[in-house]
């Protein structure tokens, strides 16, 4: 079989392909990537232990709070930043070219809801665009420029603004996205409940500080409830990923062919659940070539046997196991 480059990740097309890719990728992190090195070496998980992509080390995400975690020294094209609350350190994710991100994302987009140019894409997502350095502004600014629809574009708190928008394009049928944070679909739900037949609602989580927390389904029900529509959509991403996994109902997430997930032991970080056992979410994404490929989240969630999974919570403590093994 003839090898793909970490560049082609999106060409992957069979499960063989992606333990593959994953496991040159890890041979060249590990040699490149000073932070996870170290790790792995702490973890007595080196190249001669790793012979399947599930035994791959996943490197605890805090590290991307406390450490620069990448594969280059020159500096980097973007460095993204999470949202934090006040007195938390965000998460830095140092891009060394956006070349892949946008490779994922608009693939994505593409095999899971066809040519962004189909859309008028509406971004709600004001707790975002109060910040700078939000990898998912970044995306959401690429899809509106994309969809080359005047009438695309980013919304703050301006929802009756929003709300004229979106009944002149249900007026003429236009197929339309509207991406917003939960909070913010949430008030919008609320003083602007509309009929909307040919709008997709995309929720990308985010209720931190703003309100009283729900469970997605709660949320849904009443997005559901207020806007006409059978089904909510959402979107899983974080700073530390250059991909998205996405779900059309029932908050159930797939994701594109070069993300996979794995559930690891709440009790024990470095084992890997089967199918249908909840425990915390690890991600490959073969779209971070030059940061990290492998990362154990504080979701906690549980993966079906066709890859598809849930997200469940997050971890209690502040800090996932592991962390401790690399001194500041």
């Amino acid at each position: 079989m003839k090898p793909i480059a970490f560049t082609d990740f999106d060409k992957i097309a069979q499960t063989e392909d992606f333990d593959c890719l994953a496991l040159a990728l890890f041979h060249y992190q590990f040699e490149h990537n000073p932070v996870y090195r170290s790790y792995c070496d702490l973890i007595n998980r080196g190249p001669s232990e790793v012979q399947t992509a599930e035994a791959i080390p996943f490197l605890p995400i805090q590290f991307f709070k406390s450490h620069e975690v990448r594969c280059f020294s020159e500096p980097p094209e973007k460095i993204f930043l999470s949202s934090s609350t006040t007195g938390q350190i965000p998460s830095r994710h140092f891009v060394r070219s956006l070349r892949p991100y946008h490779q994922s994302f608009e693939k994505a987009f593409e095999l899971f809801y066809g040519a962004v140019e189909d859309y008028v894409v509406l971004a709600l997502l004001p707790s975002y665009l109060e910040r700078e350095a939000s990898s998912l502004v970044h995306m959401a600014a690429t899809l509106i420029e994309k969809s080359q629809h005047s009438e695309s574009g980013f919304y703050l708190n301006n929802y009756a603004a929003l709300a004229e928008v979106l009944k002149r394009l249900e007026d003429r049928k236009q197929k339309t996205l509207l991406l917003g944070v939960s909070f913010a679909l949430l008030e919008m739900a609320e003083k602007f409940p509309l009929a909307l037949s040919n709008t997709l609602i995309m929720e990308t989580g985010g209720m931190k500080g703003r309100g009283e927390e729900m469970v997605r389904t709660q949320l849904h029900q009443k997005l559901k409830n207020s806007f006409g529509v059978s089904e909510i959509h959402s979107e899983y991403g974080m700073t530390e990923l250059l991909s998205q996994a996405y779900s059309s109902s029932g908050g159930v997430f797939e994701c594109p062919p070069w993300m996979k997930i794995f559930i690891r032991s709440t009790e024990d970080p470095f084992d890997l659940l089967p199918d249908h056992r909840v425990g915390g979410i690890n991600i490959i994404d073969l779209a971070n070539i030059d940061s990290c490929a492998f990362i154990a989240t504080q979701d906690l969630g549980k993966k079906a046997a066709d890859g598809s999974f849930e997200i469940l919570g997050r971890f209690d403590a502040a800090e996932i196991r592991g962390c401790n093994l690399l001194v500041l």
